[in-house]
């Protein structure tokens, strides 16, 4: 049996999808948009229940990119606090070509003018810049299992 796993959601959501990420998930890190929070909300409802919440937040305002601006990002935060939805904290990806770390900061630093202790942060090439800036997750995918290998 799966009772004692803390499962965390890390990838894209799709509205049509969330029923079941809720069903499985303890937490997800993916919230980006308005109309997933809306989703997520009626289905909470309907449910009784519903994951901790993590709002992504496009630090680099990367156009392929999900998640909210973060000029935009304590409106949104309201905004899911005021639907109840349990949001723990914030999510981001920095830009490859960019210093994680001010990425990091910038994050922290939303977080806590917003009261949200949870911070969703770096992977397996700048972790540790994370975790200085008070990340409370880390993705280490390829520290633990390698590169993915792409078939062409």
């Amino acid at each position: 049996t799966y009772e004692n796993i803390d499962l965390h959601l890390i990838g894209p959501l799709q509205t049509n999808k969330a029923r079941q990420a809720m069903e499985l998930a303890q937490s997800i890190h993916t919230l980006d948009r308005p109309k997933l929070a809306t989703t997520i909300a009626r289905l909470a409802q309907e449910m009784g229940h519903c994951p901790s919440l993590y709002i992504q937040v496009n630090t680099g305002e990367e156009d392929q990119k999900a998640g909210c601006l973060p000029r935009d990002a304590d409106a949104f935060i309201k905004s899911a606090q005021d639907m109840d939805l349990p949001v723990r904290g914030l999510m981001c990806i920095p830009p490859v070509d960019e210093e994680p770390s001010l990425h990091f900061a910038l994050l922290a630093k939303i977080a806590a003018r917003n009261g949200l202790t949870g911070l969703s942060m770096g992977m397996s090439s700048d972790f540790e810049s994370a975790i200085a800036l008070g990340a409370t997750h880390v993705r280490v995918g390829s520290a633990i299992f390698g590169d993915r290998v792409y078939e062409q």
